[in-house]
């Protein structure tokens, strides 16, 4: 359960005595057991009138007027600490001191996790010179959202975008903020905890619990003003905060223990001089968090609005980012600069010529001691070298420590000829000692990890659990597959680590994940909107065509499932986890095995109860995969009255002919009907019960391509269509079958 709202949250009742009533003037009224009034909505109300109150299904609390039907109050005005979805607020700008979030704060904090009195915190809107989000800390400035570019925050990268509609009417001197969701029927919500951290939550329904998809404070830079004035934080520093180019620490003996508040001073000052050889200039930085105390500039351009910081002496920087442009900061101080990894604005600091001079000069000296130690590390390289073919020839040929440790676990060295060799060590550094934090999922073979090379390269590390089912064949079927594939749409297998009982896997990192971290989250599905999962679609067909009959082996994955699939940066899929997979003889149409291993829900019928597999099986996979992304549900998770499984569920919705239906909310639009449509039709050619009724995938890509659907042929009964579908995440071995319960809800109202 999770508070939104409470009524009495500085008068609470002492026993649980109370009673909410709407009263004879038509006020909701909440009274303890000697009927004492301890809170009240305190609306004027038309003699002789009666209310009817209702709990919306925004989460809502609205009292109702029966004579006019119109809302006479409503908890969105009265909120507490949380924002809920469809809320709407309205701030009046004709208050006269300025400090509009302190006059009417948008959201209080709880004093304690349990006790909902008003807390030390609190969050509101600075709505000029350029709109952005404040928490309070008291009288001190906790934490900003960064300036507002029409979409989005800049100080917020990693938050979703569109979440907020901001619009000033100025006719009536008001600020308005609308807060929604793109699709009505995703739980989540903004709480500001009692720490002073604003987090968004969503409900996860598979696990059945509030999770949290961003929040305010992730790392100690995300603090107003951790650094100090002129300072500029990095949570992947050590130590987190420097000083800005030309500026140095105010009190080295403060900056060298970790204390940053009080900041940086410029060492050269100014010249306040656009012209000229030894004019002033800017030192520009990539995405910023932009400082605070902004002054809104008015230029035609960039270009324009770098000509009038250099024409006014107090300007100290500016930017120009997309959605707000022009924006100058001359105050006395820069404040609350922060490094993103991405996103975020350009910032242009002004330096004194003599400054400039020396950053380039810094710059090319650190290029010559660059160039001096690579030449000086190949001659080294080259004397030991022949100083090691010189001892090899005279005592005979050694097996280095990565021989001894390849041979020890028992694998042929041979098959590690074209295969780059970590050591376990230069692994354990790059993952942090394999910290949890860097921890990016857990598959059958084991926890996988995110990772950072010396040479600032990003990976995706592998290790094998112990505890897994897996072992060396699989370990060694993997390396010996990947190394030897290269497609667009297949991972990219970096080398491997075989350290006696250590058996490791380096992939290249892909930043968004698997593919079922973003559709089957109901927070972030919404970033997959149908142009994107079409091209997944048809990278992964690409990239399974590729194993098929492409490649010079001819590849049965046997484990096809959307965690399986991993997508790049610019959301491109590739098909990862070899594990399991078998290679087939050109000639071959399909095997057999007693060991049938894979995911419950993606298995095809006769794989599953015969342990035969074949192309066909791998288009079983590929059909559910289909399904699954058309829907934005798991096979298991959707249940629908009858339907126990999505097979279920869409071939009743065919033979209904309502397949629209089953399409995800958040991509219905009328102008990619035709092509949802078609990849549902071709999803259930694939799940067909008999592997000879399902189409190969050189088919299958051929007909992602057709535009009238009726010259796909109807499919047949899929396979399983009685079957309750297991967990996906479990193996076949302790895979379990699942019921539907129907959850009731009743809601006690409890004074307090």
């Amino acid at each position: 359960m999770e508070i939104v709202w409470v009524a009495n949250r500085n008068n609470p009742i002492n026993d649980s005595s109370g009673t909410l009533i709407i009263s004879e003037d038509g006020n909701l009224q909440l009274l303890d057991g000697q009927n004492m009034i301890y809170w009240s909505s305190n609306v004027s109300h038309q003699a002789n009138s009666t209310s009817v109150a209702h709990l919306l299904d925004t989460g809502n609390l609205v009292l109702v007027s029966s004579a006019t039907g119109m809302i006479i109050w409503q908890s969105f005005e009265h909120m507490t600490n949380s924002l809920l979805p469809q809320t709407r607020i309205i701030i009046d700008l004709t208050i006269d001191n300025g400090l509009y979030e302190d006059e009417k704060p948008i959201l209080r904090s709880w004093k304690s996790a349990s006790d909902p009195s008003n807390g030390r915190f609190r969050i509101g809107m600075i709505p000029f010179p350029i709109t952005e989000f404040v928490t309070r800390d008291g009288d001190k400035t906790y934490w900003l959202s960064g300036p507002w570019n029409g979409s989005l925050f800049l100080g917020v990268p990693y938050m979703s975008q569109n979440a907020f509609e901001i619009s000033f009417d100025h006719l009536e001197d008001t600020l308005e903020i609308l807060y929604s969701v793109a699709n009505v029927s995703l739980l989540e919500h903004f709480v500001l905890n009692y720490d002073g951290n604003v987090v968004l939550k969503y409900w996860d329904d598979d696990d059945r619990r509030w999770r949290i998809s961003w929040q305010s404070v992730q790392s100690e830079c995300d603090i107003y003003g951790k650094c100090g004035p002129f300072g500029r934080c990095n949570p992947k520093d050590s130590p987190i905060c420097n000083c800005l180019n030309g500026f140095e620490p105010m009190n080295v003996d403060e900056w060298s223990k970790g204390n940053w508040t009080s900041g940086c001073v410029r060492r050269t000052p100014l010249q306040c001089s656009n012209t000229g050889r030894k004019a002033d200039g800017f030192w520009k930085l990539k995405h910023m968090k932009a400082p605070h105390y902004i002054t809104f500039g008015r230029a035609a351009d960039e270009d324009d609005c770098r000509r009038r910081c250099l024409e006014t002496c107090s300007c100290l920087a500016y930017a120009y980012p997309v959605g707000i442009g022009c924006m100058i900061w001359d105050e006395t101080l820069l404040m609350d600069i922060q490094v993103f990894s991405g996103d975020g604005a350009d910032l242009f600091i002004r330096l004194a010529y003599s400054e400039l001079d020396e950053s380039h000069e810094t710059s090319n000296n650190k290029t010559i001691i660059a160039v001096v130690a690579s030449i000086g590390a190949a001659v080294f390289v080259v004397f030991a070298y022949c100083l090691w073919s010189c001892m090899n020839g005279r005592y005979g040929k050694k097996s280095t420590n990565e021989e001894t440790d390849i041979v020890e676990s028992g694998i042929d060295q041979a098959e590690f000829k074209d295969l780059s060799l970590f050591k376990f060590k230069e692994l354990e550094v790059a993952t942090n000692n394999f910290s949890e934090i860097n921890k990016l999922g857990q598959g059958g073979f084991g926890p996988v990890y995110k990772g950072q090379l010396e040479n600032g390269q990003e990976i995706a590390v592998k290790r094998l659990s112990r505890a897994s089912g897996q072992g060396l064949q699989e370990f060694m079927n993997e390396v010996l597959l990947i190394s030897k594939l290269q497609h667009k749409n297949l991972v990219r297998l970096s080398g491997c680590c075989v350290e006696r009982a250590e058996k490791l896997l380096v992939y290249e990192y892909m930043s968004n994940k698997s593919l079922d971290a973003l559709l089957f989250d109901s927070h972030q599905q919404r970033q997959l909107d149908w142009k994107k999962r079409f091209n997944i679609i048809n990278g992964i067909c690409r990239g399974l065509l590729y194993l098929h009959r492409d490649s010079r082996l001819k590849i049965i994955h046997r484990d096809l499932k959307a965690s399986n699939i991993l997508l790049d940066e610019e959301l491109n899929p590739k098909i990862s986890d070899f594990g399991m997979a078998r290679i087939f003889e050109n000639k071959q149409d399909q095997a057999n095995t007693l060991r049938v291993v894979g995911t419950y829900g993606y298995m095809s019928p006769e794989y599953a109860m015969e342990g035969r597999f074949s192309e066909k099986s791998d288009l079983f996979s590929l059909g559910v995969l289909l399904l699954e992304i058309v829907s934005g549900r798991k096979n298991s998770s959707f249940l629908n009255d009858e339907s126990l499984s999505l097979l279920t569920c869409a071939w009743k919705l065919w033979n209904d002919n309502d397949m629209a239906s089953m399409i995800d909310p958040t991509i219905l639009d009328p102008c990619f009907e035709g092509e949802i449509m078609k990849c549902i039709q071709l999803g259930l050619l694939c799940v067909q019960e008999f592997p000879e009724d399902r189409p190969t995938i050189s088919a299958l890509v051929s007909m992602l391509d057709v535009n009238d659907l009726t010259d796909l042929p109807h499919p047949k009964r899929p396979g399983f269509i009685q079957r309750r579908a297991s967990s996906t995440d479990e193996d076949p071995q302790s895979g379990q079958e699942h019921g539907s319960v129907k959850n009731l809800s009743l809601t006690v109202f409890s004074g307090r």
